[in-house]
């Protein structure tokens, strides 16, 4: 309907046959009712189709009713912005140079095919586009409102201006992942937007081109550009000079450089003490630092962080099932050569819906610690000298658990003493573990020098110097902890499951009823 020229009709006949010589104007009241009796009211209600917009938020697929994974989307209402808050507008105006996809055909109507989907976390909010078939160049075109300030940033109804924003230096984490056509994810992309060159930009509006790096061993190789608009909303009064906000950026990186240097120095230090105290020492799992998706050294405190789970996790019991149902998978290599690190930040993790042992245990401990737990992850070896990980709970009277992250099976630890003659009765722990390099949380970290690093005689009583070397405290806070220094990803929240278990569970049992009966008579035929 052309709605627009059918009323611009309608009020100009009005005004030529009503409106008299002597009268001022019309009010609005005499043009609806004119607009009423020709009947355009009637007319535009009955042509209007309501619908409800289909947004895609971070939503979880798990077989328990709490999740982080990609693969349900919701329908959510449409809702009020504060107007007494700030917004960022970000958009994904499409994708190219995705060159891997070169030669892939454009799938038919129908076709399954593999997909493109973009994963955003800002400021513990989170968002996924929809999945968009693989392409060299994929049609990309999704909007995502980031609030600027949350919790307790921002005044009441105070709006951030420029000057409050330009100090606020969350980046906005972005992770592709391609899903193909059996449902297998892989981690494509991670990369981190510095958004705030939006505040030095005319009317508080920039485009920008994101050229995005592959993970791991492919991480200094290109895999595609992204063309991306930011908006500020509501539109800035007034926008900072873009020198003003280089120079913050600058110096931002300038002190986080100088903080990851002076702890360097340090875990030097630290680490020729050790090697002093048994030359041994030197064969034994004592990681500091650990490479993440994007091939950058990090130290692993800063892989682990308290993580409250609310009502989405009852128990730390069963949020260890919960890591357990995340899927197992090593790092990919290209051709041998043995294992390839890869550390994923959490946000890539929860995306991909697996990732290695290391990648579970940080998940796992992080949860065990948002519940007030003393948690550790146990970096050593299984059998036949296989490097793994694994999370260590550390009770108020003295008990030492064993999690695994990757079974969620606990096991007690009893040390044992090769000197005891009642040594040799005992029987064989059941816990897979043989040996034990360091203990770590975002707090602490701490390497074995006992004797032996073997876990069965090892002792965990952690505030006793002879027997574990602990890092300073505050040298691990000054680049672990939150805001410290701005190269560190802030956590994603997690989000609770849309599936109503029980609507789901008898979708399920009607689908088995069907099918045992179709399977019955195909059998008595």
């Amino acid at each position: 309907m052309d709605v627009h020229g059918r009323i611009r009709e309608i009020l100009a006949e009005t005004i030529r046959e009503e409106l008299a010589p002597d009268q001022q104007q019309l009010s609005t009241e005499d043009l609806i009712k004119a607009l009423r009796r020709r009947g355009i009211i009637d007319d535009v209600m009955k042509e209007l189709n309501f619908v409800t917009d289909n947004v895609d938020q971070e939503l979880p697929s798990s077989p328990k009713p709490v999740g982080f994974t990609d693969r349900q989307s919701t329908l959510l209402k449409k809702t009020n912005i504060d107007p007494t808050r700030r917004y960022l507008y970000l958009q994904v105006l499409g994708g190219k140079a995705f060159l891997e996809h070169l030669q892939e055909p454009e799938p038919l109507p129908g076709q399954a095919c593999s997909t493109f989907t973009l994963c955003l976390h800002f400021r513990n909010q989170r968002f996924r586009s929809k999945p968009v078939p693989c392409a060299c160049e994929p049609d990309f075109h999704d909007g995502f409102l980031l609030e600027v300030h949350r919790e307790n940033l921002g005044d009441g109804t105070r709006m951030a201006d420029s000057t409050t924003m330009l100090s606020i230096s969350d980046p906005v984490h972005m992770v592709l992942i391609k899903t193909d056509i059996f449902a297998e994810t892989t981690l494509v992309a991670s990369y981190f937007l510095e958004w705030r060159s939006v505040l030095g930009s005319e009317n508080g509006v920039t485009n920008l081109t994101v050229e995005l790096m592959g993970v791991g061993t492919e991480s200094k190789v290109s895999v595609g550009i992204l063309n991306i608009k930011l908006e500020m909303y509501p539109p800035l009064n007034q926008t900072l000079s873009q020198e003003v906000v280089n120079t913050q950026l600058a110096l931002e990186r300038q002190k986080t450089a100088e903080k990851e240097r002076l702890f360097l120095v340090y875990a030097k230090q630290w680490w020729r003490e050790y090697l002093q105290i048994r030359p041994s020492h030197n064969s034994r799992l004592v990681k500091i630092f650990a490479q993440d998706e994007n091939g950058i050294n990090r130290p692993v405190c800063s892989y682990v962080k308290p993580l409250r789970a609310g009502r989405l996790l009852d128990t730390p019991r069963q949020a260890a099932r919960f890591v357990n149902v995340l899927g197992y998978e090593r790092a990919p290599v290209i051709g041998g050569g043995g294992k390839q690190e890869q550390w994923c930040t959490l946000l890539a993790f929860l995306c991909r819906n697996k990732g290695d042992c290391e990648d579970h245990a940080n998940l796992l401990c992080s949860l065990l610690l948002g519940y007030g737990l003393e948690a550790f992850v146990c970096v050593g070896t299984k059998a036949k000298g296989v490097p793994h990980a694994w999370v260590m709970t550390c009770g108020t009277d003295g008990t030492i658990t064993f999690w695994e992250s990757l079974t969620g099976h606990r096991y007690l630890h009893k040390p044992t003493s090769p000197d005891e003659p009642s040594a040799a009765e005992q029987p064989k722990p059941l816990y897979p573990y043989r040996t034990i390099g360091c203990v770590f949380n975002h707090q602490m970290f701490l390497g074995n020098c006992q004797p032996s690093d073997s876990v069965e005689s090892c002792v965990f009583d952690l505030n006793d110097e002879s027997k574990w070397k602990p890092m300073s405290e505050e040298a691990i806070k000054s680049v672990c902890a939150p805001g410290a220094t701005t190269s560190l990803p802030p956590f994603p929240p997690l989000c609770a499951s849309t599936i109503d278990a029980s609507v789901t569970s008898n979708e399920i049992e009607m689908q088995l009823r069907l099918l045992v009966s179709e399977h019955r008579k195909v059998s008595f035929l």
